[in-house]
């Protein structure tokens, strides 16, 4: 199993565990993968490659760097002569990836005419290169990747509805980092020893007062950010260890702001409005004057803080 699948919530082993599943499952069954970009879609396909005990490679193609032309030319190869340019034929990687997973990263980005054509092939299990006669077998398993939300994109009309059941086989989310703010400290260690190693320095730690900052966070960017923040902070600091100052100045904004137990700003006025009524004696006419405001704007106040207190001095 990849190093940086880390396992500590129920939605993570779920998605590990159904993927061994679908490893097991015949060739021509086809897996998606869902899930926010840096979830490590990608990390869930090599393990269905690797328990498939698959002979062939597990090749990735990549739908949304691509244009259509190009995309399928890469995707089906080509004979020489089958558009300008071709001056030689060429393997595609269906071909490379016989025996073994092809992984449509980003299949949502796909055009109408790719989505045709690769319906077709996973119905009919057998493809031609561009411009050649010679039909030739799917020997591949297809996983598709996306960030998309395919089934809404198909009620919208980008994605034909055919070719999303048809990938729609075996189906396996993966778990957003929010969701599972127990595997933050892990990964981060993980990451940690790696990036200490790759700078020579042996071997590193995350120190509890940046762990702390760390669990603070949202990760939109999910495990892939935080990879790249311990990736920075061990550049930043000593290599041997990864302290809070070393973290990128947003991470230390973010947690500060949703320190736990820190009032609002509206709390810190309620807060004020009321040290001032005590100190006055309950009289609401003389704390609007120490206030500023007008008995009208202090009643309004009170009242959004107390719905309760009605009361005029």
């Amino acid at each position: 199993m990849p190093a940086e699948v880390v396992i500590e919530s129920a939605a993570m082993r779920s998605a590990v565990d159904l993927a061994i599943r679908a490893a097991d499952a015949p060739r021509t069954t086809t897996v998606l993968v869902t899930g926010e970009t840096g979830t490590g879609k990608d990390l869930l396909a090599r393990i269905i490659h690797d328990r498939s005990g698959a002979d062939g490679a597990l090749v990735t193609i990549d739908c949304a760097s691509l244009p259509e032309a190009l995309l399928e030319s890469e995707l089906f190869g080509h004979e020489r002569g089958a558009f300008t340019g071709a001056t030689e034929a060429r393997a595609g990687r269906l071909e490379a990836a016989r025996g073994g997973t092809l992984v449509l990263d980003e299949v949502a980005a796909m055009r109408p005419q790719a989505q045709a054509k690769l319906l077709r092939l996973l119905d009919e299990r057998r493809f031609t290169r561009l411009g050649g006669n010679r039909t030739m077998e799917l020997g591949a398993r297809i996983v598709a990747l996306t960030n998309a939300d395919l089934a809404r994109a198909t009620e919208a009309g980008a994605f034909r509805p055919d070719l999303f059941f048809r990938l729609n086989v075996i189906s396996i989310r993966m778990p957003a980092l929010r969701e599972q703010p127990d595997a933050i400290a892990p990964l981060a260690e993980l990451f940690a020893q790696r990036f200490a190693h790759r700078a020579r320095a042996g071997s590193a730690i995350v120190r509890a007062d940046a762990l702390d900052l760390l669990c603070r966070y949202s990760f939109p960017g999910n495990a892939r950010e935080l990879r790249n923040v311990i990736e920075q902070s061990v550049v930043r600091g000593d290599g041997m260890r990864v302290a809070a100052e070393d973290l990128p100045d947003s991470i230390r904004a973010f947690a500060s702001a949703a320190e736990p137990g820190r009032p609002t700003l509206a709390e810190m006025e309620a807060a004020y409005v009321r040290s001032v009524l005590d100190d006055v004696g309950g009289n609401k006419s003389e704390a609007a004057r120490v206030l500023g405001i007008s008995r009208k704007n202090l009643y309004e106040r009170l009242r959004r803080d107390s719905p309760g207190d009605r009361g005029v001095s």
